[in-house]
Order: C-alpha cells, then sequence, then structure tokens
C-alpha cells in the first residue's frame, strides 16, 4: 500500500530479482498495465527477462495475473501502486526497460502533471532506470505521441526510434505489433493509427 511504499518498508525495493524472481535477468515494467495483456505478452515473447505490470487498480490486472498463474509463468507479476510512487518501489539503476502502453493522454492543461511522459515522470524514470535504459510508449493518441516528441527534442533526450503508425509503416520491433492489448484491437476496428516511440533519457 501508499505508506509501505513511502515509509520505507517496501522490502522488494532494490531486491525484485534476488529476492522475487529469484534470478538476475532484465528486469522490465509496464506502467498502467491495465489488463495486463501486455506484460503476459512481453513475458511470454522473452522468458529471458523479468516483468512487473503495475496499475493503481488491482482489479484490472487480475486477468493477466490469472493468466499467469495458469501457465506457471515465473517470469511475470503484478503491482498495485501509483506511478507517481515507482521511484519508492525501485531502487536507482534496477530497471532495465519500461513499457508506457495506451496511457490517458491526460489532454486538458490542467492535467499535464498526469500525463506519464512528463518531465517529472521521465525523472522518475531515469532514477530507476540502467544507465542504457529505454522507454517505450505505445499510444493511440496523436497527443501524446506528438506531446512526448516535443518534450524528448526539447529536453535533449534520446530518440531511438519513432514511429506515426506502426501497422502500416516498417520498422518498429517485432513486439511492438505482436501483442495486442484488448482496446487496441477495437482502436485498429476503427481505423485509428497507432504510434510507437522508443526513447533514452539523458
Amino acid at each position: 500500500n501508499r505508506d509501505e511504499l513511502t515509509n520505507g518498508e517496501f522490502s522488494l525495493k532494490g531486491k525484485w530479482n534476488e529476492a522475487f524472481f529469484k534470478n538476475n535477468a532484465p528486469l522490465v515494467l509496464e506502467l498502467g498495465c491495465g489488463k495486463g495483456e501486455y506484460s503476459v505478452g512481453l513475458a511470454k515473447k522473452f522468458p529471458d527477462k523479468n516483468f512487473i505490470g503495475i496499475d493503481i487498480k488491482g482489479a484490472r490486472f487480475w486477468r493477466g495475473a490469472k493468466t499467469a498463474q495458469e501457465e506457471n509463468m515465473n517470469n511475470v507479476a503484478f503491482l498495485r501502486a501509483q506511478i507517481e510512487l515507482i521511484d519508492f518501489a525501485f531502487a536507482e539503476n534496477e530497471v532495465d526497460e519500461i513499457w508506457i502502453t495506451f496511457p490517458d493522454p491526460q489532454i486538458k492543461y490542467k492535467r499535464t502533471k498526469h500525463r506519464l511522459t512528463n518531465s517529472d515522470f521521465l525523472k522518475k524514470y531515469k532514477r530507476i532506470l540502467k544507465l542504457d535504459g529505454v522507454v517505450n510508449l505505445k499510444t493511440d493518441s496523436e497527443f501524446m505521441h506528438g506531446y512526448t516528441l516535443g518534450l524528448l527534442h526539447g529536453q535533449g533526450h534520446e530518440v531511438v526510434y519513432a514511429n506515426n503508425d506502426v501497422y502500416h509503416q516498417e520498422g518498429s520491433p517485432e513486439e511492438v505489433t505482436a501483442i495486442q492489448t484488448f482496446y487496441e484491437s477495437q482502436y485498429l476496428e476503427q481505423g485509428k493509427p497507432i504510434t510507437y516511440i522508443k526513447f533514452k533519457i539523458k
């Protein structure tokens, strides 16, 4: 819970691989994981990595957790927490990669502080990521795609790769199109382009 995270009692901080996964594989987070489909999909595709899906609502990722349990997957877990508290749950340089899949774009100006790619969040991600760690943003929101690219360029971060229509423009990593969430399939039926950015925080 929030108190456990913020008062320093969260025992897995800095020890996810050692105490939970019991191996030394790369650690990958999915933020705002919803039903957990992407975390589970990535864990199946990359059995040599550890994945943690994070969402404030545990009822959302119940489906993903159930699938992982039914299929005896030992490289995926789920954490109920606010993304704002991510640096209380993970230590500096503990995480290799972050995925942000279909976040709420929080379009209204007064909601900027809740956008998962704003400056404050990027600082938190930088703290927990390893030196060469990457962040992946996959979204159906042209606004979120443009906002994030503008911020990254404006602040001098490294855009490794960007694609504004992953299903019609070649070049995206395979896992970007091979794994689809329930909502993503709905967006595609509506003809909405799905965009993707891979970046490093400097």
